[in-house]
């Protein structure tokens, strides 16, 4: 099970201003910064978002390099997809393909994929074998 990981942006700012724009549609309320010098030598400061207790999503400054690295973000509905579609294109997102069934992978696999401010990949997903439906 993956417990967290660092996305390397190239302007904290608006990538801040966009996540915390998207995440909440996708139920990832939480928020946390975390300063680099409470830490060993060398530890970025960090913008951090989570749910349920947990922080799990984290950016830092840096070189960005959006070929290295998809995000796949579980959506709780056909409708969250497309609520979350809607408002990353709306923070400013690039559409790579719009909400639809992904019939490749399996007619159950609903989801969107958009590229953020610095083009990493993320798509939105809706599997319904996987919440009970």
């Amino acid at each position: 099970m993956l417990d967290h990981i660092f996305l390397t942006v190239s302007d904290m700012t608006p990538s801040v201003a966009f996540y915390e724009r998207v995440l909440p549609v996708l139920g990832i309320t939480a928020r946390r910064d975390y300063d680099g010098q409470a830490g060993p030598p060398g530890n970025p400061d960090l913008k951090g978002f989570g749910a349920n207790g947990r922080m799990f999503f984290w950016l830092r400054a840096g070189m960005a390099a959006p070929g290295a690295v998809h995000v796949g973000l579980v959506a709780v509905s056909e409708a969250i997809v497309n609520a979350a579609h809607a408002e990353a294109l709306g923070a400013g997102a690039t559409e790579i393909h719009p909400p639809a069934p992904q019939l490749h992978y399996d007619p159950r696999y609903y989801a969107a994929q958009v590229k953020d401010p610095d083009g990493y990949s993320l798509e939105f997903v809706f599997k319904s074998w996987q919440h009970g439906s």
